[in-house]
């Protein structure tokens, strides 16, 4: 894969992200690795805004920024730590989903509930509230990205990586959807959540095996 191949597919998943209500405006960044590189969002751009020539590349091990006009998404910290963190992570999307965001208001942990959410994405983390596009949240999310490919931030959003993007966009797409069923069953009841065994069922079904090695693939 070329660095325009990974350049095309971020716009191609930056405007799914938009499209799916996951971000409004310029919020939200996502980026995806190349070898020893990561290619990020730019600062102040709504996603659906970039073009393939525009994301920032930056090396991974000295944190330098390829020169441009341009200034990498104001998280940069955090994707750069994660990536250092978790060699072979491949994408790191992170969005304001608004059932995920409406979730950290009320509760903490997020259950596991329905077979998809067994399958492609397991247990969520959970990062009480910090100041966004510091250090602090930098290195907690990076504490946290060898444990879980999704982490919800308190009161801010939610982070979810992936070999790829695709894989990073699903689970993004899972957690906001398991947001929105726990916030709607809670509402009139006590949700009935997937017991370990259960999970654990799911976990070694072949043909979740098989659908999560499609998610691996690029395309």
């Amino acid at each position: 894969m070329s660095s325009l191949d990974i350049r095309n597919e971020l716009c191609k998943y930056a405007r799914k992200i938009v499209d799916h209500g996951l971000v409004v405006g310029p919020g939200g960044n996502i980026s995806a690795r190349l070898e020893n590189s990561m290619f990020l969002s730019p600062s102040g751009f709504a996603l659906e805004e970039i073009e393939p020539e525009q994301w920032i590349e930056v090396d991974i091990p000295s944190g330098e920024i390829s020169d441009t006009k341009l200034r990498p998404s104001s998280e940069v910290l955090m994707h750069l730590y994660g990536y250092r963190q978790k060699p072979d992570m491949g994408a790191m999307i992170h969005t304001h989903p608004p059932y995920c965001i409406a979730f950290t208001l009320v509760e903490q942990n997020l259950p596991i509930m329905f077979p998809d959410q067994a399958a492609l994405v397991g247990k969520t983390l959970y990062i009480p509230y910090l100041i966004p596009t510091t250090d602090l949240l930098a290195n907690a999310v990076a504490d946290k990205v060898t444990e879980a490919s999704s982490i919800l931030l308190g009161n801010h959003g939610l982070v979810t990586t992936g070999r790829n993007l695709r894989e990073a966009f699903y689970r993004t797409q899972v957690v906001e959807e398991s947001a929105k069923i726990y916030l709607s069953a809670r509402a009139v009841g006590n949700p009935v959540v997937l017991t370990d065994q259960e999970f654990a069922d799911i976990a070694a079904l072949e043909s979740e095996d098989y659908r999560i090695k499609l998610l691996q693939q690029m395309k």
